[in-house]
């Protein structure tokens, strides 16, 4: 099977991705892509097009978009497909400029293939499947938002909205690779809170909470810290003057790994050495003291060999002239850990999407097809 027969059109495809490309929709303000979408499934006979209530939570100018497709074969066991409608900054006024099937920004935003490529193939997706009346499962597509900050929509989201309790997200980087596992990740959100003085007149006075803050980063463990596991420091703010002791750090970075025990291990690693240096807690009294906590961003995903979903997937590469499909652990999240945590079993497709989360992102049409076929294979098992 090829997009011939598919009957893709992939001219429409890239009006598409060029169309949600230039609609502007960091996050929290995706309201504008959600009507347009809206608008557009609305179009088709039978389908459904409603918005949750999540925007209480997330503070969106929307909540998810859910679409229901129904089935032209009801037999089947309905079918959930994943996308995030919020853009990485920087992401106002994209020019999206294509040059022998290539996609890219002007060079001074992201492209937004992360993930309105994904969005645009579920858009011809819908089209394919209406225009050549192929038989399919009841389908549900969920549209997103905040992925890109916290993966906001999709812990927001009820899952009892969907019908379908397996399902595939349109959100990563290569072709024919099938995400099957993911990291849980947490924040390291660390404070130490020394004593202001003069730098000039009584440095003796002071307690340098930069110099304990320099110390204890020398020795946290970061980037890959075993086989499973990866850290990092991000973000240090802190001080008030270069005449003032600073009294006051701040840091943030996180922890990621494939194993609870390792993640928890990691944190009192951490922890250890936090205290070598500075005993006391805050509210300990006198300074020096520090507060260290480890939130959750969301929890590991592993998908069983054996599971309906992978299932799914290997019955499509067959009928795809037995194209190979890479089964891979990724290090990155999405709004997928959140969806398996929640029983809804959800695989990661990738889309062809490059350089994501840079101005040199970029993706090919042919990539976008690549894919589509993948999806329509899938859908119509």
């Amino acid at each position: 099977m090829s997009s011939s027969f598919f009957a893709i059109n992939s001219e429409r495809l890239a009006h598409y991705f060029v169309t949600l490309c230039e609609i502007d929709s960091p996050g929290k303000s995706e309201g504008k892509l959600a009507g347009y979408l809206s608008d557009f499934f609305d179009g088709f006979p039978g389908a459904t097009v409603t918005v949750d209530d999540s925007a209480q939570i997330t503070g969106s100018d929307t909540g998810n978009l859910i679409v229901t497709i129904p089935g032209s074969d009801t037999t089947k066991q309905p079918l959930f497909f994943n996308c995030h409608m919020d853009v990485i900054n920087p992401c106002i006024g994209v020019r999206v400029q294509r040059h022998n099937d290539i996609f890219t920004s002007k060079g001074d935003t992201v492209l937004g293939g992360d993930d309105k490529a994904g969005i645009a193939i579920l858009m011809e997706m819908v089209q394919v499947l209406f225009e050549k009346k192929m038989s399919h499962p009841p389908l549900e597509l969920l549209f997103t938002t905040g992925e890109e900050i916290g993966l906001l929509g999709a812990k927001a989201f009820d899952p009892a909205r969907l019908r379908a309790d397996m399902g595939f997200a349109l959100d990563s980087t290569g072709l024919d690779n099938v995400i099957v596992g993911a990291p849980a990740a947490v924040y390291v959100e660390a404070e130490i809170v020394g004593r202001a003085s003069h730098a000039g007149l009584a440095p003796e006075a002071g307690i340098n909470a930069l110099s304990l803050a320099a110390a204890i980063l020398a020795e946290l463990p970061v980037g890959k810290i075993d086989d499973y596991s990866t850290a990092n420091i991000g973000l240090v703010s802190g001080g008030t003057a270069t005449n003032i002791v600073p009294d006051t750090i701040h840091f943030r970075g996180e922890i990621r790994s494939h194993s609870a025990d390792l993640l928890e291990k990691h944190e009192a690693i951490y922890s250890h050495i936090f205290k070598r240096y500075i005993p006391g807690t805050t509210n300990a009294g006198e300074p020096p003291f520090f507060s260290l906590s480890f939130p959750e961003q969301y929890p590991a995903m592993l998908l069983d060999e054996s599971s309906p979903l992978l299932a799914l997937t290997r019955q499509a590469s067959e009928r795809l002239d037995c194209r190979q499909l890479s089964y891979v652990v990724a290090g990155g999240g999405s709004d997928a850990n959140i969806f398996n945590s929640r029983h809804l079993q959800t695989a990661i497709l990738g889309i062809g999407m490059e350089d994501v989360h840079s101005v040199h992102e970029h993706i090919s049409l042919a990539s976008m097809v690549r894919t589509l076929e993948l999806v329509l294979a899938v859908a119509t098992v």
